[in-house]
């Protein structure tokens, strides 16, 4: 045989040796190697203890540490580039939300939902107003009419600028033409925040509230939601109330792009099953949160409706800053 044919021949064998490595490569995953779940914001938080969930059932499934890190800052956008940064194999994963839309369009993060694949939506969460349990408002109209009255006199807090909560805030208090102070407290302080007094009321998910709204410590005032949230039956929504204001918050995984179909299809199968799980959903009630499951290719949709609605809200109210 030539030089010139055996090389090619060579090469040739060499390629295809290559491509039956892949499949049995994203078949051995995880390969006996953990892990790693970025959270965007701080130990505490909602996301933080809900992502612990998730992550507690993923390794008794898979065998292997499923860790949580903590990345918190710029209302996601530093973990999110965290993520989008690492080698696209299956161990780093990001504890997905709707801050992906929202810290792109505050022009916190320079990239969109695109740079990474959805793997499965998780929950969904809802945000709520609350209120100390000793404050004097007993419902959201009579805050809103102190706030009305005394314009940039009522401060409100949220877990950052650009975050859901910052945009759920903006959203209520303009459908309700109330002037308020915006405090982008990180989400580990909001909590001690109000309770302290230091702000007046803050809008919030239900995860980092629930335990002090069951000790009467705080009080909600309403749920951001199509219809009331059954962790809090008797908390009326904003519509209710008269404001035409639905936030709702979703979480799920997603990883880096080039990310394996395969490995992408086992990591979704074994989040199926911890969701599905009674031990899951049980959590999740505790949190105040609901197990929402949906497949890769359902929750792209989800990202991808939810990301054109978050652009057309934040340009309406005076939050849009990328095109």
């Amino acid at each position: 045989m030539r030089v010139g044919a055996r090389s090619t021949a060579v090469m040739a064998f060499a390629a295809l040796l290559a491509a039956g490595a892949a499949p049995v490569a994203a078949q051995d995953f995880p390969g006996g190697n953990p892990i790693e779940i970025t959270v965007l914001f701080p130990a505490g938080s909602s996301a933080d203890v809900s992502a612990r969930l998730l992550a507690d059932g993923m390794s008794r499934r898979l065998g292997v540490n499923v860790l949580v890190v903590n990345r918190p800052g710029a209302g996601g956008a530093l973990g999110y580039r965290y993520v989008a940064g690492q080698k696209p194999d299956g161990h780093t994963l990001v504890w997905n939300s709707n801050s992906i839309s929202t810290t792109y369009y505050s022009g916190a993060l320079s990239f969109t939902y695109r740079e990474f694949a959805p793997v499965a939506k998780v929950l969904i969460e809802s945000p709520v107003v609350a209120v100390r349990g000793g404050a004097p408002w007993k419902t959201l109209a009579e805050l809103m009419a102190e706030a009305k009255a005394k314009p940039k006199a009522v401060t409100v807090a949220n877990s950052g600028t650009g975050s859901h909560t910052h945009i759920s805030s903006v959203a209520l208090f303009k459908a309700a033409q109330a002037d308020v102070v915006d405090v982008p407290f990180g989400a580990a302080q909001l909590v001690p925040a109000l309770l302290g007094g230091q702000v007046d009321t803050a809008v919030q998910l239900p995860a980092a509230l629930a335990s002090y709204v069951k000790a009467g410590q705080m009080r909600l005032l309403a749920s951001l939601t199509a219809k009331r949230d059954p962790s809090f039956p008797d908390v009326p929504t904003a519509r209710e109330l008269g404001y035409d204001v639905e936030l709702e918050a979703w979480r799920g995984i997603a990883v880096p792009k080039s990310t394996p179909a395969p490995v992408i299809a086992q990591l979704e199968n074994v989040i199926r099953a911890t969701v599905m799980s009674s031990e899951f959903t049980e959590g999740c009630e505790r949190l105040g949160a609901h197990p929402a499951f949906a497949p890769a290719k359902d929750f792209a949709n989800v990202i991808a409706a939810e990301d054109d609605r978050l652009a057309t809200l934040m340009a309406a109210i005076g939050l849009k800053k990328q095109p």
